[in-house]
């Protein structure tokens, strides 16, 4: 049985933090502010597996109240999302994630971002798709106020 989920995360931006997404650093004046590294495409990603699973949300599993995860690679918070979703008896099929951002231009990156993702989830690469859209100037994220990240994940289960 196949099971999808969706998910999304947004982070506003800040200027003394680095900007990372997908496990990739990218040159940019402007990082993500949050509890972890703030990578909003990793995040996406871990929200999809547990939706596709019911299993809440990253806050629940990883609350930013928690020092623990102060500061954490949003990669190490994605494999223990990634073992809890093994001991359901699911696998991952596919990875199809948009990264929303006014800047940087992100095109450079991208196919690093999409490989980063399936080695730290452990599917071949072309099961993991990263793309990039700008938000044409609109609202908060036109004014680069922040970076969002959607993603959906199929989820394979053994049921």
């Amino acid at each position: 049985m196949n099971r999808v989920g969706l998910g999304f995360d947004l982070h506003p931006t800040a200027t003394d933090r680095p900007l990372v997404l997908g496990g990739v650093a990218v040159p940019s004046e402007r990082g993500l502010g949050g509890h972890s590294d703030a990578d909003v495409l990793s995040h996406a990603v871990a929200e999809a597996m547990l939706g596709a699973l019911a299993l809440g949300d990253l806050g629940r599993h990883f609350p930013d109240t928690d020092p623990r995860y102060r500061g954490i690679s949003s990669l190490s918070l994605l494999r223990q999302v990634l073992a809890l979703v093994a001991t359901r008896g699911a696998r991952i099929v596919n990875v199809d994630a948009t990264v929303l951002a006014q800047a940087p231009r992100l095109a450079p990156w991208l196919p690093d971002m999409a490989k980063r993702l399936a080695e730290t989830l452990g599917v071949d690469p072309q099961r993991v798709s990263v793309k990039a859209k700008s938000p044409e100037g609109l609202g908060l994220l036109g004014r680069q106020e922040g970076i969002a990240a959607l993603a959906v994940v199929s989820l394979e289960v053994a049921e």
